[in-house]
């Protein structure tokens, strides 16, 4: 007489079943009864068998479906930019076919948090959170030069702080978002004015938090973008801009599109039409800015991405550069390997932020944090 033991789950090739499956075969029970025998419990086999590889068979079929699903989260921050236009008309779908869903992150801290944790694939962020998150080994890179910062970062000393140059900040109050291009240039004023940081009480905030915080009088300057500089400057005085540090230091910043590795490697054909959407943005507003007015739709749709007022926006947006395709395919930004301009930004930023004991160390090249391809195939 045949056991009386259930079906044995042991050969090999349940043994490298995923659990699920085997659960759903163990809960038809294939048991025999005692009233059947050896035959009954072969034909038993061959029918789980059969039941193991439709549910193989299925389970593939939904995994290559979701695989060829083209879908992606894009991560960006408040910065005034004339790609807020093309992400409000839903550019990026048009132009690739992707399902594309925006997220809105307080600082680029936050941004390399999210591309390395795979919550977002592309994302927006200064290089000094570039910097940062290469050196500890987030598995990103740099593919998109969004603008050359230049004078759209600030040093803002409150009216009637008694803080008149960058040697009188001693002593007193910065609000900033630590690990942002704009931390990495205000230590950088600091020490060009003789003062050493820990003398000055510089403050965490995210930019939200920096116009509020400056609306209650608790920090007595700050070091930051638009639209909250645009704010701080009608009760503030400008102490040095980015680009006025850049020209004298040579450590320029900037801020661009960083990419997670992983979904580079399986989406190269969204990149370069992603890419094409940035350089038609930027162009439209370089060669038609006398359009880019208040009341135009660009404007409208750039200060409601960015949280901007109109009225700011043309003279915030004429504070950048922005780069063109073939600019950042050369040397001078992404062209160029190790001697490429963003490299060399990174490596300074890196550097500087391990001197002050933001990182702990420091990648020998970061040209591996740099990818020119989408821009040299949007220059050709």
């Amino acid at each position: 007489m045949a056991s009386q033991r259930h079906f044995s789950f042991r050969h090999p090739f349940f043994q490298h079943m995923p659990q699920p499956l085997r659960g759903q075969l163990q809960r038809r029970r294939l048991a025999p009864s005692p009233r059947t025998g050896l035959a009954h419990l072969r034909r038993a086999a061959r029918h789980a068998l059969i039941a193991a590889a439709t549910v193989v068979a299925s389970v593939a079929t939904c995994v290559a479906a979701h695989a060829e699903t083209r879908e992606v989260v894009i991560g960006y921050q408040d910065m005034v930019v004339p790609w807020r236009y093309a992400q409000a008309t839903h550019a990026v779908e048009k132009a690739t076919g992707y399902k594309v869903s925006y997220r809105k992150l307080g600082s680029g801290a936050d941004v390399v948090r999210a591309l390395a944790s795979g919550a977002i694939q592309l994302g927006e962020a200064g290089s000094s959170p570039i910097a940062a998150g290469l050196s500890q080994g987030a598995d990103i890179a740099l593919f998109w030069i969004l603008d050359n910062i230049n004078d759209a970062e600030a040093l803002v000393a409150r009216n009637g702080s008694g803080v008149t140059r960058v040697a009188d900040l001693k002593g007193h109050r910065i609000g900033l978002p630590f690990v942002s291009t704009s931390h990495f240039h205000a230590l950088l004023a600091l020490r060009e004015a003789g003062l050493d940081p820990s003398t000055v009480r510089i403050v965490n905030l995210r930019p939200p938090e920096v116009a509020a915080a400056w609306d209650r009088g608790d920090i007595d300057a700050t070091f930051i973008w638009d639209p909250v500089l645009a704010k701080v400057k009608r009760d503030g005085r400008v102490l040095v801009t980015s680009g006025e540090l850049a020209r004298r230091t040579g450590k320029a910043t900037f801020d661009g599109f960083a990419v997670n590795r992983a979904f580079a490697r399986d989406n190269g054909a969204f990149l370069a039409g992603f890419v094409k959407v940035l350089a038609a943005a930027d162009a439209d507003y370089r060669d038609h800015r006398a359009d880019w007015t208040p009341s135009s739709p660009q404007v409208q749709a750039v200060a409601r991405e960015s949280g901007a007022k109109p009225d700011d926006v043309p003279a915030s947006l004429a504070l950048y550069a922005f780069p063109t395709p073939a600019e950042q395919a050369s040397k001078a930004w992404l062209g160029g390997g190790a001697q490429s301009g963003a490299a060399r930004s990174l490596a300074a930023t890196a550097a500087f932020l391990k001197e002050q004991g933001t990182i702990q160390s420091v990648l020998p090249d970061y040209a591996v944090g740099v990818d020119p391809r989408y821009v040299e195939q949007a220059a050709r």
